[in-house]
């Protein structure tokens, strides 16, 4: 099951009487931090989902279902069902997270997962980094990147301009919310179940945050981290004026 939808569950009265509990909360709310990318670069702990709402702006930040399972147990009272609710969310443009939650009712366990997905939230590199391409535009993965859980593996390639998301439908979700444009996706073990193939792809993108760069490395391929700001059709516009 796939929605996917603008982030609205936590309207502006909401955020404005928030009261943070936490260093990085604080910091966030008196405006000392304005930018996801500087409150990951404190190493802080990320333990309140409002920090995501007030650091992106209305409608910047998307959501999707991307599994949902009915989980039924037997006990001494009779039949207990529960919902088991797989999220992610991302702003399109170098940010994307993953959770999960239970709850007795689909609603409540779907904000929950959205607002585990928003503690989880990671900051991805990007370039260019296809021999095919050399455009020097961060449209794709800089780099090869592997991730697993259970019996999963995932591994995405770069790819050149053109290519699109030549990966798995759960993969493709969470690489466009990531702001992945072009890639090449191979998928080893039991991929029909969602919840490990999301979390492998998850630690895939991960792998692109640990991977160290340098300098050279970065403006050779163009790698960036976080937002860019700027769409791969605004690039095609910019390069026809020229």
């Amino acid at each position: 099951m796939a929605d996917r939808r603008q982030d609205s569950d936590r309207p502006d009265k909401a955020q404005s009487s928030w009261v943070p509990k936490t260093r990085l909360g604080m910091m966030v709310k008196s405006g000392e931090i304005t930018t996801m990318s500087a409150a990951l670069a404190t190493k802080l702990p990320l333990r309140e989902p409002q920090i995501v709402d007030a650091l992106f702006g209305e409608g910047e930040l998307k959501d999707e279902v991307i599994d949902l399972n009915m989980v039924q147990r037997m006990t001494d009272s009779g039949r207990r069902v529960r919902f088991a609710v797989t999220c992610i969310v991302g702003n399109g443009d170098g940010f994307i997270g993953i959770g999960r939650a239970k709850g007795k009712e689909v609603g409540p366990a779907i904000r929950k997962a959205i607002d585990n997905a928003k503690l989880n939230i990671i900051e991805i590199k990007r370039g260019c980094g296809s021999w095919e391409c050399g455009c020097q535009q961060p449209h794709s993965l800089p780099f090869e990147v592997k991730g697993t859980c259970g019996s999963v593996e995932v591994t995405f390639k770069p790819a050149p301009r053109g290519i699109t998301l030549a990966v798995g439908d759960v993969a493709k979700s969470m690489l466009t919310l990531a702001g992945v444009k072009d890639a090449w996706g191979f998928a080893r073990g039991n991929t029909k179940t969602k919840v490990n193939y999301a979390l492998a792809t998850f630690e895939a993108l991960r792998m692109t945050s640990k991977m160290r760069v340098t300098e050279e490395q970065a403006k050779e391929q163009n790698i960036v981290s976080g937002p860019i700001g700027i769409t791969i059709e605004e690039t095609d516009i910019d390069s026809m004026e020229e």
